[in-house]
């Protein structure tokens, strides 16, 4: 039996949308870096400062022109050597020499590289700079990186996804320069929390990454209803996208079909690691956990349990102060009201921080949740002591 995991705002149709568009504008070419040029063309009017990399016309291809996105510049500036903002200051105040040492550099230090990038559209609105240009430069990769790419994660997922007897639903799902996430919350995976009226509902996440940002991650999340906030347990596995295979000097002599073997491995793996984080039992499980964190109780005041816990968990003041507000927030939220203030209360703390911020740090807030849960007794007793 299958079940319908779309949510009522259409958020997975969207992105499947989203992401066979991208799929079908995709261009993937793997050069030495002797083959190309880098060049800065000066802001214009209205326009900021443009990067382009130049393909080298080469056996039979026309040279292509591809604009470059700030993923893909920040990469060619680690692989020089350089910082971001390094990089961005010294193309704005000398971009001639700027040009002169990146392009230099690929010339005396060659290296393999997998350029990616995605064709500009015909009803794509073009400035200047582009209208020669095929296209947008979106990542820079060793020609190692295995590309199982974001239409291959939903080719192996959402099946097994509607299948669950969990009866999963869409709380969220997002495509951004570096990675896609989804995460699922269980219609029929839910039990009480910490706290009187504290719902909680299993769930699973999925994120992957086409421009060299992190491994593909599969995880299982723990949802509190009242506001969806996410918890991510010990239940995760990730898969590298560098593979020993493109390693070899003979890769290139490899036939699609081997390569596409390769991909169809990792794709079961995946689709066997959803199966396995939809387990009732693992929800159980943390479940009971929840409940007990709802015994460790602070003994200090919840400003200085939320100083110290910026400690232990090694965060930035703005993050401390998000703690804090999240931990408002939750003191404030059903089931909460007028409760001891526990571990389970600074679980949610930390888990609201999520809901602040931007796509890309959400999967941080949601880990750092499952830290305070499983934090060792010295680094609790450091957070619940705070005088």
């Amino acid at each position: 039996m299958t079940y319908n995991i779309e949510n009522e705002n259409g958020v997975l149709s969207n992105l499947l949308r989203d992401v066979q568009d991208k799929a079908a504008k995709q261009i993937d070419i793997v050069t030495p870096t002797s083959e190309l040029q880098f060049k800065t063309e000066l802001p214009e009017g209205d326009f900021p400062v443009n990067s382009r990399i130049i393909v080298e016309a080469h056996k039979g291809e026309p040279t292509r022109f591809f604009d470059i996105n700030p993923v893909a510049f920040s990469q060619i500036a680690v692989d020089a050597g350089l910082d971001t903002k390094t990089a961005r200051k010294l193309q704005t105040i000398c971009p001639q020499e700027f040009d002169g040492v990146v392009n230099k550099l690929w010339e005396k230090e060659p290296k393999k590289r997998l350029l990616r990038a995605h064709a500009y559209g015909t009803d794509e609105t073009l400035h200047y700079t582009q209208l020669s240009n095929n296209g947008v430069a979106r990542a820079w990769v060793s020609d190692k990186f295995k590309t199982f790419d974001n239409h291959d994660m939903l080719n192996s997922t959402v099946p097994a996804l509607m299948e669950s007897d969990a009866q999963f639903k869409v709380v969220n799902a997002v495509v951004t320069d570096k990675r896609l996430y989804i995460r699922l919350k269980s219609e029929t995976h839910t039990g009480a929390g910490a706290n009187i009226n504290d719902v909680m509902a299993n769930g699973i996440g999925l994120s992957n990454s086409e421009t060299g940002h992190g491994s593909i991650l599969v995880y299982q999340l723990f949802w509190t209803l009242a506001c969806l906030n996410g918890m991510q347990t010990d239940n995760r596995s990730r898969s590298s996208h560098i593979t020993s295979a493109r390693s070899e000097a003979d890769y290139g002599l490899l036939s699609n079909e081997a390569k596409d073997a390769d991909n169809k491995a990792l794709s079961l793996k995946v689709r066997d690691l959803v199966k396995a984080y939809s387990s009732r039992d693992l929800f159980d499980e943390t479940l009971i956990k929840m409940k007990a964190a709802s015994e460790d109780l602070i003994k200090g005041s919840i400003n200085d349990a939320a100083e110290n816990l910026g400690k232990v968990l090694t965060l930035t003041k703005t993050e401390n102060k998000n703690v804090l507000e999240g931990l408002l927030k939750t003191i404030g939220q059903a089931g909460y009201v007028g409760q001891p203030v526990t571990r389970a209360t600074m679980v949610n703390a930390v888990t609201a921080v999520g809901n602040m911020v931007d796509p890309d740090n959400v999967d941080d807030w949601q880990r750092r949740g499952g830290q305070v849960l499983n934090m060792r007794p010295a680094d609790w007793a450091r957070v619940a002591i705070a005088a």
